[in-house]
């Protein structure tokens, strides 16, 4: 036993430890739960309630690394989000955090409770490790971790619970629900998808290409269906009098081309040719800063872009459009050619990951310094950013950009996700390991009203959250309960939801309300 203490009293390996036990407890799954990188936490406070102790200066290097990596994720969607109509779940997941914020004064008044540990228990309530962040920057009590733990395992539950049983209980098909509510995500640049028949005698036996659809702008012919066959449209295609071309693009081209062309017919996709729509990530070093005229995948392949996605948002193909790693854009062609060019947008096996250690090391730099200047609040006097929110502001504005001068900030997803979870454990370490050594001091004198206060907090923001959605925003199901995972930053809630649907609608709504607040 004194070889074992002896052994922890060493910085490094008592670091270890705590990460190697917490990652273990984090995995175990109870009916599909499990506690995910907060385990890390729970540990590193019994650990601290022993009496030992992570250094600060690892915990505030995790801290930043975390915020880093978040703000450089948020940044290219977040600017975006602000400027489209997304933004209403954005506004979602403030209302979450508002109506948290009143209910947690609420239960810290009743309860007698102090300011940093009605904080973090709030923290916990909602599942969000960056406000823990936040709240021990504000409040450099180590309270606050102690309320994030209490609070945070009924918080992760409720949410999961939540989102499984209320459409089971309203009795709600989730698609139908879907088709029938306005959708938010869809901007002035969404493409919509129309079957026009050919009526004009002067497109009879033309093909695609001399019909000249620079004029149309954003239409895209996808097939053509004659009679009970669906046809891949192709440059050299011709079009006969009574086809019907399934055409995507924004609705006043669709109009003026359907002026031109004939009329629009209801659409039937009866399909006995096995003419497919595939959904491809951009992810290839080769693809990524091409455009899609430069590919020539129509005449290269046979296959027809007929829209992109990117940051959460969908629009028109454009041609001379630069493809970013994470579009996903819609292919049209027979099963055969998709799965080539397919092949052309994968990333190559082996593949490096792509951490600029000199970006992300000047990132830091000028967010740090940006935490330490002084900012001067007329009413509430002089505060600084502090390690957290200096570097969430720098991240968020150079992830934007994607790149200024000699900074690169568009990272691989992978390598993105290995510098969030890295910054992650090791600042639930040095956190956990603080709050620990007053946890059981705090659970004897709080007892019960903390794991009530707790619960509090998070069904009320639940409730509320889900009603204004559904009422106030008129949102469907799906996108209600993606947006209410978003603000309470749930992503257990959101594997919940994705499993109640196959769309991608629920993630759309998660990623808008989860970087606003």
């Amino acid at each position: 036993m004194n070889l074992v203490i002896s052994l922890l009293e060493e910085p490094l390996l008592l670091l270890f430890v705590i990460l190697f036990l917490g990652s273990l407890l984090g995995q175990a799954k109870i009916r599909g739960l499990s506690l995910g990188t907060s385990g890390v936490l729970l540990v590193a406070m019994i650990f601290g309630h022993f009496g030992y102790e992570i250094s600060g200066t690892v915990q505030n290097l995790g801290l930043s690394l975390f915020i880093v990596a978040v703000g450089l994720q948020a940044g290219p969607r977040f600017f975006r989000m602000m400027r489209t109509s997304g933004v209403v779940f954005g506004v979602i997941g403030l209302i979450i955090v508002l109506i948290a914020t009143i209910t947690t004064v609420i239960i810290s008044y009743l309860f007698n409770l102090s300011p940093a540990l009605s904080i973090g228990l709030m923290t916990g309530a909602l599942t969000s490790t960056p406000g823990l962040a936040a709240a021990l920057q504000a409040t450099n009590d180590p309270l606050a971790s102690v309320g994030y733990g209490i609070a945070y395992p009924f918080g992760v539950i409720a949410v999961v619970l939540f989102v499984q049983l209320l459409p089971r209980l309203l009795k709600i098909d989730l698609v139908r629900d879907l088709k029938e509510t306005a959708d938010p995500v869809k901007t002035e640049g969404s493409p919509e998808v129309r079957t026009i028949e050919v009526t004009n005698l002067q497109i009879n036996k033309r093909t695609l290409k001399e019909l000249d659809f620079k004029k149309y702008k954003s239409v895209v012919i996808s097939r053509v269906i004659r009679g009970d066959r669906n046809i891949i449209a192709l440059n050299d295609t011709v079009i006969l009098t009574g086809d019907r071309l399934v055409a995507v693009g924004l609705p006043d081209d669709l109009k003026k081309f359907c002026r031109e062309i004939g009329k629009e017919v209801t659409s039937d996709f009866t399909n006995s040719d096995h003419v497919k729509l595939k959904k491809v990530i951009v992810d290839s070093e080769e693809i990524i800063g091409k455009t899609i005229k430069e590919l020539q995948l129509r005449r290269m392949y046979g296959v027809t872009v007929t829209r992109i996605e990117r940051g959460g948002f969908e629009f028109n193909q454009r041609p001379k459009w630069r493809l970013e790693r994470g579009d996903i854009l819609s292919l049209v062609s027979s099963e055969d050619r998709l799965v080539s060019v397919e092949k052309l947008f994968t990333k190559k096996a082996l593949t490096v990951t792509n951490v600029h250690i000199f970006s992300l090391s000047l990132i830091l730099l000028i967010g740090i310094l940006i935490g330490m200047v002084p900012v001067h609040i007329p009413f509430l006097g002089t505060i600084t950013l502090g390690v957290a929110g200096g570097p969430l502001f720098a991240a968020l504005l150079i992830g934007h950009f994607g790149r200024i001068g000699p900074i690169r900030a568009r990272f691989f997803q992978p390598s993105n996700q290995v510098v969030r979870d890295i910054g992650l454990v090791l600042f639930l370490a040095g956190a956990g390991t603080t709050a620990g050594q007053g946890i059981v001091d705090v659970i004897q004198q709080e007892g019960m009203s903390l794991l009530v206060g707790g619960a509090f907090i998070t069904i009320v923001p639940i409730v509320a959250g889900f009603f204004i959605a559904r009422k106030l925003f008129k949102l469907s199901m799906v996108h209600s309960l993606g947006a209410l995972c978003g603000g309470l930053t749930s992503t257990p809630g959101l594997g919940a939801v994705n499993q109640l649907i196959d769309s991608e609608d629920p993630s759309i709504a998660y990623a808008a309300a989860y970087h606003l607040p």
